[in-house]
């Protein structure tokens, strides 16, 4: 009963480090792939490296999309679209 006695505190670091830092981490993960998977044509986004663009076309073969731009058009991984920023870009803003 003592070897137990002295383990438990490691124990409980790792329950709390899994409910706090892991398990959040994992429900991110799916959220990002939820939204990536859920993109359609005509959506505005922002990648993570900060471009804006619009979703002019979808490949489901390599998962890509492509985006049109000031610039022009250009070619990114599903993945690299940012969640969040592009939540704050298509949700309006409630005027006070």
């Amino acid at each position: 009963m003592e070897n137990i006695g002295q383990f438990l505190p490691l124990i409980l670091i790792f329950i709390v480090a899994y409910f706090f830092m892991i398990r959040p981490q994992i429900k991110r993960q799916k959220d990002e792939k939820k939204f990536a998977s859920e993109l359609k044509k005509g959506d505005r986004i922002i990648t993570k490296s900060g471009l804006h663009g619009k979703v002019v076309e979808l490949n489901d073969k390599d998962y890509s999309c492509v985006i049109e731009t000031m610039a022009g058009r250009l070619k990114f991984d599903r993945s690299a679209i940012s969640l969040e920023m592009s939540k704050k870009l298509n949700t309006p803003e409630k005027k006070k």
